[in-house]
């Protein structure tokens, strides 16, 4: 489905991603792992255009989107949960999920969507008149994965959906991924959250200073020593 080949990536003279190569498969659920720094927002921001990459190609579905701008690839069927959730603030639950679905023109079909997403998060049903700047750090992740979820996407890419969360929380989002999966959506996810990332994905890749230095199975990278030493704690 998704096809990050051989890309290098730059902010100025600065190389981040370095020979990238990635498959996103369709019904999968795969991970980046990666420590602070090692370039997996770069990677997201590279998929999405708002970084171009210098060298390499990436393909979704057999078509180049690198060539595309950020709406184009929202278009053909992608979604972003940014890091940090980046909902906005000033404007309600119910407004901040209408902005999810900004490229669609049917009404109807946009409030059958939101309903969808007061199903799949019953919180935000509750919140629905609440200004998204109000809500915990769950609600607004919840919020900001509803929104993408809008957009209708084929392919659903998070970036640190666990971040800032308590236990609890990280528990709920995760079993979100799995029931987002179980309706249709391929995810490809990117989180310092090893254990709770390899738990739910079908295969895993790691990066480390910008460059894919493992890549392997979920089950397997969790039996992985470097895995284990690097991000499992032992």
């Amino acid at each position: 489905m998704l096809e990050i080949h051989d890309v290098d990536t730059y902010y100025g003279p600065n190389h981040v991603l370095r020979d990238l190569n990635i498959e996103v498969n369709q019904g999968e659920i795969v991970t980046l792992l990666g420590a602070n720094a090692a370039g997996k927002t770069t990677t997201m921001k590279t998929i999405f255009g708002i970084v171009k990459p210098r060298n390499g190609t990436l393909t979704f579905k057999g078509e180049r989107i690198d060539t595309m701008g950020t709406d184009q690839i929202i278009a053909h069927g992608l979604a972003l949960v940014p890091e940090a959730r980046r909902v906005f603030p000033r404007m309600t639950v119910f407004e901040n999920l209408e902005m999810g679905a900004f490229l669609n023109n049917d009404r109807s079909v946009i409030d059958q969507d939101i309903e969808r997403m007061y199903a799949l998060f019953p919180r935000l049903k509750e919140r629905a008149k609440q200004v998204a700047g109000t809500l915990s750090g769950g609600e607004q992740q919840m919020l900001a994965m509803g929104r993408a979820l809008m957009a209708r996407p084929q392919l659903l890419c998070m970036d640190e959906p666990s971040m800032g969360l308590s236990p609890i929380l990280v528990q709920t989002v995760f079993d979100t991924i799995q029931e987002i999966r179980k309706q249709g959506v391929t995810v490809f996810l990117v989180e310092q959250n090893a254990f709770m990332a390899l738990n739910i994905a079908d295969r895993g890749y790691v990066l480390q200073q910008g460059q894919i230095v493992l890549t392997d199975t979920a089950k397997n990278l969790l039996d992985n020593d470097l895995v284990r030493r690097a991000y499992l704690g032992g």
